[in-house]
């Protein structure tokens, strides 16, 4: 036993001086390199740098003493959702009967958060579905659209707003096509008096 024992502690120390050898470098006249766990004429050892670490930063505690509700009110207060507005900033509508304002939101909207669409500063009411909003016939030019969404105390979770134009052809607009007006025929030359 005492003799295995003492294997392991010599294959041990092995094992360590090997791990701690040195590494020696030589360049070749033609560019190569060469290595070797032994001195080269002409070599010399090779430094090697700390290998680099990165080291977590610690976790927030959770403070165990306070109680539940306190501590969900804390987490209430620091909410804040992701939300995107479409149409799109500068997207353009040629003759649009409709344009829908939607709202996309990570997490989904909570139970009694509340959100106000406006358009062009003024509100628009959202009846049938809390996230999106139609404009029907909105005018001609650029218009802008914003979301608010507030949660039950009243504070803003998502404050956003885009801006989109809208073209509608008149009879004036040049987009339109042009179609040639017919000439008036020409009357038929008048007899001359003799």
């Amino acid at each position: 036993m005492r003799r295995v024992s003492v294997v392991i502690f010599i294959g041990s120390l092995l094992a360590a001086s090997g791990a701690l050898a040195t590494t020696y470098v030589r360049v070749e006249k033609d560019g190569t390199k060469t290595y070797s766990d032994r001195p080269l004429p002409g070599g010399h050892p090779v430094e090697l740098q700390p290998a680099q670490t990165y080291s977590a930063p610690a976790a927030p505690s959770v403070d165990r003493t306070r109680p539940p509700e306190e501590q969900s009110l804390q987490e209430a207060a620091n909410f804040r959702y992701q939300c995107a507005l479409s149409p799109r900033a500068d997207e353009t509508f040629q003759n649009p009967e409709t344009v829908t304002l939607s709202l996309a939101l990570t997490p989904s909207l909570r139970a009694g958060d509340v959100v106000n669409f406006s358009f062009d500063g003024s509100q628009v009411q959202n009846e049938d579905n809390p996230t999106s909003a139609s404009l029907t016939f909105p005018d001609r030019g650029t218009h802008t659209a914003a979301v608010r969404v507030t949660d039950r105390y009243g504070k803003v979770v998502c404050d956003t707003k885009t801006t989109f134009h809208v073209l509608r052809t008149g009879l004036n607009s040049p987009s339109r096509p042009v179609t040639p007006r017919p000439r008036p025929p020409t009357p038929p030359p008048r007899p001359t008096p003799h």
